[in-house]
């Protein structure tokens, strides 16, 4: 990949994802093959006056053999060095920076329910630290090729082919492939605001959702909850926390979910394939859910604690999204359609409307900053140190809002923006 525009899109990362401000320390979160392009990045940090750039390396591989070597109750222990770096960032409120190239493979053949009961107890130590960190400085996750990660897309391909094709797909949904990507991020958060503007306008009390896949559920609203597509904001700072993002979200009110969805897409799950899968609600929580592929790792996410069962996100995205079009526009009009698994959520969810079990925003609620986490959470966002996307939109897909007076608002028809 050419240089320029690798430093394009590492500029796009510093300036536009974080938005760093002189002063600031930020944390790189990074598997240790793409060391080269953080070091292109950490240059942007250090130019634009970061105080200092920490490193933190993660290893899904590593994690794999710990996993399936080492016991439950050892794992669990939340040594010194551990704890000292979520200190770290409950206390210096660093900007995180994760270069996300995952191998989808990375935990393959792990137990599912040893790696929930591992996170459920490390959680019993760590989260004081991550609810401090919570909402306190900017933070985005951006995608970057490995090759492993490369060759699970395009197993066909020689390696280098692999990376290169996929670095060109992340630089267009990235929306720096070509031309002046903060520019490009402008214009694209502009259009978010007037979409989600005018869903916040309607003040809605509820979504329902009905594809010819199967989908039929409604989803209760919170009143003064608002809908937010493509930045965020914090301390007065506006960032991007994913690049790429196609997506206007909101969290909904918990015990508010009736009805089933049937997913579109398939859900990487630390690395393990959940395949053509339903959920059914009742009163808010998962009931049942099933799956042809990976039912015991989706039952899992179900399970991990009290919230995760519950809903915590509903996100609209029109089929028409980059990360959908990516492989068109790159092998160019006259191609047929090419559909693409990217293996990974943060690109997987950006592609149709989905929904997330676990934590909700509490960042969504009116003037978040005045309460407490637990007094949002008791207004209805969902409580859940867990977090799981999963895709239920395609070209069958329509979402009608609803107001206090029963008068409908079509936003999404046959999978496209509806206003």
């Amino acid at each position: 990949m050419e240089k320029e525009i690798l430093e394009n899109y590492a500029k796009a990362i510093v300036e536009v994802g974080i938005n760093l401000q002189r002063g600031q320390s930020v944390v790189i979160r990074l598997e240790p093959e793409l060391e080269e392009f953080a070091t292109l990045v950490a240059t942007h940090c250090y130019i634009k006056g970061a105080k200092q750039v920490v490193f933190s390396y993660t290893s899904s591989r590593l994690t794999n053999v710990a996993l399936k070597y080492s016991n439950i109750e050892d794992l669990s222990i939340v040594n010194q060095y551990e704890e000292g770096y979520y200190k770290f960032t409950a206390e210096e409120k660093p900007c995180l920076i994760w270069l996300d190239g995952e191998d989808p493979d990375g935990l393959l053949g792990v137990d599912s329910n040893k790696v929930a009961a591992v996170k459920k107890n490390k959680m019993k130590v760590l989260l004081k630290y991550i609810e401090a960190y919570d909402n306190q400085s900017q933070w985005t996750i951006v995608g970057v090729p490995t090759k492993r990660w490369a060759k699970k897309m395009f197993p066909d391909m020689n390696e280098e082919e692999a990376v290169e094709k996929l670095w060109k797909l992340i630089l267009i949904t990235a929306r720096s492939y070509s031309g002046n990507s903060v520019d490009n991020w402008n214009e694209h958060q502009a259009n978010f605001k007037k979409r989600s503007d005018y869903i916040n306008s309607l003040n809605l009390v509820s979504l329902h959702y009905k594809s010819k896949k199967g989908t039929d559920l409604t989803v209760g609203l919170i009143k003064g909850v608002k809908f937010l597509g493509g930045s965020e904001e914090v301390n007065g700072i506006e960032f991007q926390p994913n690049m790429p993002t196609e997506e206007i979200f909101t969290s909904p009110m918990k015990g508010e979910a009736e009805g089933i969805v049937y997913s579109t897409k398939p859900l990487c799950y630390q690395g393990q394939m959940i395949e053509d899968f339903y959920v059914r609600f009742h009163e808010g929580k998962a009931v049942e859910a099933d799956a042809k592929v990976g039912k015991e790792a989706l039952l899992s996410i179900l399970t991990l604690d009290e919230g995760s069962a519950y809903l915590g996100e509903c996100a609209l995205v029109p089929v028409t999204s980059y990360v959908n079009k990516a492989a068109d526009i790159l092998n160019g009009e006259d191609k047929e359609h090419e559909d693409v698994l990217f293996y990974n959520t943060l690109f997987d969810e950006n592609a149709a409307c989905h929904l997330a079990l676990g934590k909700g925003f509490i960042n969504l609620y009116p003037d978040y900053e005045k309460y407490s986490a637990d007094e949002i959470y008791n207004k209805g966002i969902n409580k859940s140190f867990s977090h799981v996307d999963f895709m239920i939109g395609d070209e069958t897909l329509s979402i009608t809002g609803r107001d206090e007076n029963g008068k409908e608002y079509p936003l999404i028809k046959d999978g496209l923006w509806a206003f």
